[in-house]
């Protein structure tokens, strides 16, 4: 008699945890659900951009002002674009004589006029040498001409307060090759 309803038990327990289990998938079969719906409604469609041929990028650049050329490069085969930028060497200017907090000031401004030329597209990179000498760093400006250049670099604060100068040179660099 022990030993039946020890196995009534058993059987119970065993149905009502299939039960549960049931209602649990079908559950989670519903939270699955409405997850993969909301997911799905937050990705944004993903539009494609039709690939510019060589000609095409060229043109652009070109009538932009930009001075190009291209050239095939032999191991790939692969049509290469060459666009001038300009190089600016931020140098050591004749004022260095603000106290800390102007000179913080000053820095805070001119990381800001950096972040805002990056964010218009008119700089590719900018940053500092990693030694003390008279170049104390470079920004390549992205634009068509060294008057635009010149104009951008002396809009700097550093530069305006003459705490740094600069001097700029034309370079030439293939359009779209990323930094390693």
């Amino acid at each position: 008699m022990k030993k039946l309803l020890i196995a009534l038990l058993l059987v119970s327990v065993f149905f009502s945890c299939k039960e549960e289990t049931k209602a649990s998938i079908s559950d989670l079969k519903e939270n699955i659900e409405e997850v993969t719906e909301t997911v799905t409604d937050t990705i944004p469609e993903i539009i494609e951009e039709p690939v510019k041929s060589i000609k095409q990028i060229k043109e652009e650049l070109t009538a932009k002002g930009f001075k190009v050329f291209d050239y095939v490069d032999e191991k790939t085969q692969d049509t290469v674009i060459m666009q001038q930028y300009f190089m600016a060497f931020l140098k050591t200017g004749p004022i260095r004589g603000q106290n800390e907090e102007e000179a913080a000031l000053l820095q805070k401004e001119h990381l800001e006029h950096l972040s805002k030329m990056y964010e218009l597209g008119y700089a590719d990179i900018s940053g500092p040498f990693g030694d003390d000498g008279d170049i104390r760093g470079i920004t390549i400006y992205n634009v068509p001409t060294l008057k635009m250049a010149d104009s951008l670099a002396n809009a700097d604060p550093m530069v305006k307060a003459e705490r740094l100068e600069i001097e700029i040179h034309p370079w030439w660099a293939a359009k779209g090759f990323p930094l390693r």
